[in-house]
């Protein structure tokens, strides 16, 4: 717990109280690098409120897109819990609607909605806040040399604190959706666990998740800034500088599909474990590899994964570089210079 609170005792250093430049009157800071917003507004990159405009984009780049998925959601994990009844996705569409209605669909909503917004706003303010550290620890020279490894490393560390934020929120969840009459929803259903497992029941999947979550987001993050790279340089007829600004979110949205559907492969053993583990009680790991076997544990759900997954994490990304577009903040993403 130490090092948590060194992280943020660092990432937050103390000084006056300052609120984002949108929530109140700004104030020109001179000699330091900012980036223009709306109405002459200015937030200075890689200052406090920089981070916390970035953890607010991943707010409402991941709690708006996980929850728009539900029903995709749904089917997933009911067809990773109970592949007999749920044998492909149409089927699982079919028996939820009959069995449940058209409502069945939506189940797990709120607790979605809630700890994927938590799970955004680490993942991407602290990612933002991990890169430039181990940036500036490795110095302009190795930082160039070794950017993907910092892309690695960032993104990897914010997501291990980004899933402890998840857990309790994705226990819920899993088990609204898969199991009949266990909940309504988060306010029945968090008191339930606690009552029935206790506290670790809510956490008895962080494991797996970080399993699942940290290789997930590091293909995420690091194929998303490559995969930037290689559009503006081979694809793109222009310049970046040269490019409007809906021309980048383009590159945006197009870097985080392709980048999507390499995390749907990379993660889908542990997003199998995941579901299983919190659908199932007192099951184990080992149990769960044994049913259902390597194979299985790796392709089952795996083509609506890629088709949820890719369209999420293009969305993700586009949302999140809109939102910080909307504050006068660049687009994520480095450059190269074409060759001519």
């Amino acid at each position: 717990m130490n090092s948590v609170a060194t992280a943020f005792s660092t990432m937050f250093p103390k000084k006056e109280a300052q609120l984002p430049s949108w929530a109140s009157i700004p104030s020109v800071v001179p000699n330091k690098v900012v980036a223009a917003a709306p109405a002459e507004r200015k937030i200075e990159l890689y200052s406090t409120e920089y981070y916390i405009t970035c953890g607010l984009g991943g707010v409402a780049s991941c709690g708006l897109t996980h929850t728009a998925v539900t029903p995709l959601d749904v089917v997933k994990c009911n067809m990773q819990t109970n592949a007999a009844k749920f044998p492909s996705i149409g089927t699982g569409f079919s028996v939820i609607v009959k069995e449940q209605g058209l409502a069945g669909l939506f189940k797990g909503w709120v607790p979605t909605l809630y700890g994927y917004s938590a799970q955004g706003a680490f993942k991407f303010g602290l990612y933002e806040y991990f890169k430039k550290t181990y940036a500036d620890m490795a110095g302009p020279e190795m930082g160039k040399k070794y950017q993907s490894v910092i892309f690695l490393a960032g993104s990897a560390s914010a997501e291990f604190f980004a899933d402890i934020a998840l857990c309790p929120f994705e226990a819920v969840k899993v088990k609204v959706q898969t199991i009949p009459g266990f909940a309504k929803g988060i306010s029945d259903g968090l008191p339930k666990i606690i009552s029935t497992e206790g506290v670790s029941g809510l956490f008895k999947g962080v494991a797996p998740l970080w399993g699942r979550q940290i290789p997930y987001t590091m293909m995420k993050f690091g194929a998303f800034e490559n995969t930037v790279v290689a559009l503006y340089k081979y694809v793109v007829p222009k310049p970046k500088s040269e490019c409007s600004k809906g021309e980048q979110l383009g590159v945006s949205f197009g870097a985080g599909y392709i980048a999507g559907v390499l995390c749907a492969a990379v993660s889908q053993p542990a997003d199998n474990l995941v579901s299983k583990l919190n659908a199932t009680k007192g099951a184990t790991v080992g149990d769960i590899v044994k049913e259902m076997g390597i194979y299985g544990l790796c392709t089952r759900g795996l083509p609506l994964r890629i088709v949820m997954v890719g369209t999420l994490t293009g969305l993700q990304w586009g949302i999140y570089d809109a939102f910080k577009v909307a504050f006068g903040l660049p687009t994520t993403g480095a450059t190269e210079e074409k060759k001519k």
